[in-house]
């Protein structure tokens, strides 16, 4: 059975910030993310499969990074406070080192007011294709430097660059970190 997202309306209610962490907290078995609108959305659990995947993702991205020591690695859990208004959650998401360290203790321990430099989403069946598009173009305008797409559903991959048009290419297919991530790379030859 898919399920689809559930969007709730909050046009007049204007949860803050700190009403939006406590939501968060005290309802920690859901998974929220939250418009430049206001709207929340909740998000449904992704199957075995997703799940998968999805730790697959962010075990490469921390193998390299423990190497690279450039940054820091995070998973779909952390809920960003954007620019936009928006609290997103990644699949995975990355952020430089002096960039995560500039934040205050504060920052760092709630909902990190920073858009990371590099996220992937990986669409799972619960996902609208066109809504997690918007959601890349989204990051790229609150600053994400490099965004990767993976729809294993189509066997695509959607990369995104600020300024840039989307590039698609079919999977299997190696990606590389560019000069964001500079020497990652990553085969979706199982996607």
């Amino acid at each position: 059975m898919v399920t689809n997202p559930l969007t709730l309306n909050l046009d007049t209610v204007h949860l803050t910030d700190e009403q939006f962490y406590q939501l968060c907290q005290n309802n920690q078995e859901l998974k929220f993310e939250r418009t430049p609108k206001g709207k929340l959305i909740i998000m449904p659990p992704v199957g075995g499969e997703n799940g998968n995947r999805e730790a697959d993702l962010i075990a490469d991205l921390v193998i390299w990074n423990r190497q690279a020591q450039l940054g820091y690695t995070f998973s779909s859990s952390t809920i960003f406070k954007l620019p936009n208004g928006a609290d997103r959650s990644p699949d995975v998401a990355w952020i430089r080192r002096e960039r995560w360290e500039a934040l205050t203790p504060e920052q760092r321990r709630k909902f990190p007011p920073i858009a990371p430099d590099f996220v992937i989403e990986l669409r799972s069946a619960t996902d609208d294709l066109e809504m997690l598009r918007s959601k890349m173009q989204e990051y790229l305008d609150a600053g994400v430097q490099l965004a990767w797409l993976i729809n294993p559903q189509q066997q695509q991959v959607e990369i995104y660059r600020p300024a840039k048009d989307v590039e698609v290419r079919n999977l299997p297919t190696e990606l590389s970190g560019e000069n964001i991530l500079p020497g990652f790379s990553l085969n979706l030859a199982d996607y």
